[in-house]
């Protein structure tokens, strides 16, 4: 063992012996409980996942009237009127100045389909809607004109989910009222089919369903949903070659003569080749008898690793027994016994339980991040005209589409994004953990939610180039891919925290990346602080962070409510990039490390497999950070920096 290994071993050593012990505080949990999720036969699973399918779209909903209503208030107080009182003295605006409002509110929110202020009038109903919806847009006319902020039940029509809105102008018997189109409630109800496995997912002919043993590629179909569990998927004509020697020229024209390649991408000694002619596992019987590679692999397909649980809180907030949950989290969330700053984002108060349970706003106190230390979000992209999410980005990549801005069309990045970044104290939609942090967006996965090993280890080698200090992958597998796993040390090498999801398949087989010893391994929490149903484990599982009925950002700038562990995910990175900002000369182990021994204890006493090290403490972790450098676990660090310098 060298010298410096030998220090760095010392200092890891010092800080989970000296670093602030585990806190220990089990309310809510409740041992036994996790075994029981654990046993849940494929039936009970797939049934429990409807229920949550429904009630996904009643919180998507419950977002979507609160964000339009919120925009239909500030275009009448853009007028000068305040929209909440009936005939005030102020001149009511003409209508050229009322039509002007409601165009501006229109490009703010594209989905109000039809507007009307008064004499003033913008856009239609969709033909063969009208029937079912002006009866709607009547009843919001007369609630609004009564001094009410109103919307309606939405209704179905031509595919589409739609509801009235109505807000008072002031002006009396001229109330604003509209009818806003909801078509994140067929999207979210298509992506979620995918992402809770109650369908087989991806099923793009491009993939192959196959078991885990990446050596003999063992075929297993999908005839249930379920079945999914512990699956992987892979390019079916593709595989992933690192040489012992770099080949030369004419070793890839002896290969394209033997294969019959079609194309070969490389990364530094590892190539991808595709060809029309040969399948995998063909190609790869073919390198292991001919080049003897260092490996060769198929070239499997990372999934987003998200439940799409958009109403679960909603849904069971609704029952009585929950209504003192509710209340608890609320009234945390507006404690001010500690001088905690309460963000007033629109969303947060009635939506955003998450962010007090991790003690979050006493954290604040500590540090609220800071802009030079950037998050790199490999995912779906990021919605980069989000208003939540203005001046919070830094300068990314589109490893799929290297023509194109990385830019989100699934939804799944942007709301990755927002529980890291969403802009604090805006009055604008949600709240982000850190104030001044910025995320780097660096989309890796398509328009499917799905993306090839080489697009992701691209995507790290590229963040981590580009200064990310912190990368989080909501994303995941069962194979341990070395190609990827190349990508990670490198990385990890070079100081970077790699954050990621367990993955949601309520399964002890290990995913990845997550399961890398570099990687920092993340599982999901309810507002119990009990194992989320969904959520995977195992001894690689580092901490728990929230992972249910998360509100957030969501592409074309919209919001939504997503659970899965790749919601629990992005809480870490978050924390972790506070925690460098607190003190930049931590290494990425002693960021881990002080996540670990912060966190609070759940379930089982000590490290367990459904929790690890417990729930993250956000006050904790950052206290800590911030009395690093005074304790004498410097010494070794500083030591093996100069013996460094030396050498």
């Amino acid at each position: 063992m060298n010298r410096r290994a030998w220090i760095s071993g010392i200092a890891l050593l010092a800080l989970a012996l000296l670093v602030i012990v585990p806190k220990v505080a089990n309310d809510g949990a409740h041992p036994g409980r996790e075994e029981r999720v654990r046993s849940l036969a494929p039936e009970q699973e797939l049934k429990l996942k409807r229920k949550v399918l429904q009630r996904d779209l009643e919180l998507t909903d419950a977002l979507c009237r609160a964000s339009c209503l919120a925009d239909a208030v500030r275009a009448v107080e853009s007028a000068g009127m305040d929209g909440g009182a009936i005939g005030e003295t102020a001149a009511p605006p003409d209508r050229e100045r009322r039509l002007e409002v409601l165009q501006q509110l229109r490009k703010r929110n594209p989905r109000m389909q039809y507007l009307r202020w008064g004499d003033a009038e913008l856009g239609r109903m969709p033909e063969g809607t009208e029937a079912k919806l002006e009866p709607l847009l009547k009843e919001a006319e007369r609630r609004a004109a009564g001094g009410s902020r109103y919307t309606s039940d939405h209704v179905r029509a031509k595919d589409h989910h739609y509801f009235a809105i109505g807000v008072p102008s002031g002006v009396e018997h001229e109330p604003l009222i509209g009818v806003v189109q909801e078509s994140v409630m067929r999207e979210v109800e298509v992506e979620q089919k995918k992402n809770l496995r109650i369908v087989p997912y991806p099923s793009d002919a491009r993939y192959r369903l196959e078991a885990v043993d990446s050596d003999t590629l063992r075929r297993r179909d999908v005839d249930h949903p379920e079945d999914n569990e512990g699956t992987s998927h892979y390019l079916v004509n593709e595989v992933v070659v690192k040489f012992r020697q770099e080949p030369g020229e004419a070793d890839l024209a002896q290969i394209r003569r033997d294969i019959g390649y079609d194309s070969v991408r490389k990364m530094g000694y590892t190539h991808v080749f595709s060809s029309s002619k040969m399948t995998a596992k063909e190609m790869m019987e073919y390198f292991r008898n001919r080049w003897d590679p260092v490996y060769v692999e198929p070239h499997y397909v990372y999934l987003t690793n998200e439940f799409l649980n958009f109403g679960g809180m909603a849904g069971n907030l609704r029952a009585a027994g929950d209504h003192d949950m509710r209340h608890r989290w609320r009234a945390k969330a507006d404690d001010g016994a500690e001088n905690v700053h309460v963000p007033n984002d629109l969303l947060y108060s009635e939506y955003q339980w998450n962010l007090p349970v991790i003690e979050t706003l006493e954290g604040w106190n500590i540090s609220r991040g800071d802009e030079s230390v950037i998050v790199a979000v490999l995912d779906t992209g990021i919605d980069l005209n989000h208003p939540d999410l203005r001046g919070k980005l830094a300068e990314g990549r589109n490893i799929v589409d290297e023509s194109a801005a990385p830019d989100d069309d699934v939804g799944h990045g942007t709301h990755v994004a927002g529980i890291i970044a969403a802009t604090v104290d805006n009055m604008e939609g949600v709240a982000g953990l850190s104030w001044y942090n910025r995320v780097m967006p660096v989309k890796v996965l398509d328009s499917t939610g799905a993306g090839s090993t080489y697009s992701v280890a691209q995507g790290i080698i590229w963040a981590t180039d580009q200064g990310a200090r912190v990368i989080n992958m909501s994303l995941g597998n069962y194979v341990d891919a070395e190609f990827l796993h190349d990508a990670i040390r490198y990385a990890y090498d070079r100081d970077v925290v790699l954050i990621a999801a367990t993955g949601n398949d309520n399964t002890e087989q290990p995913g990845y990346p997550a399961a890398y010893p570099e990687v920092f391994a993340v599982a999901a929490t309810d507002w119990n602080n009990e194992k989320s149903v969904f959520s995977n484990y195992g001894d690689y599982v580092d901490v728990a962070a929230p992972g249910e009925s998360i509100a957030s950002t969501y592409y074309q700038q919209q919001y939504a409510a997503l659970s899965g562990t790749s919601m629990a995910s992005p809480h870490v990175a978050a924390l972790a990039a506070m925690i460098r900002s607190v003190n930049p000369d931590l290494t990425n182990e002693e960021v881990m490390e002080i996540m670990r021994q912060t966190a609070t204890d759940l379930g089982e006493p000590g490290k367990d497999k459904y929790y690890g090290y417990g729930l993250i403490d956000v006050k904790r972790a950052l206290e800590s950070a911030a009395s690093y450098e005074q304790s004498i676990l410097m010494w070794p660090k500083r030591l093996a920096k100069r013996l460094e310098s030396r050498q």
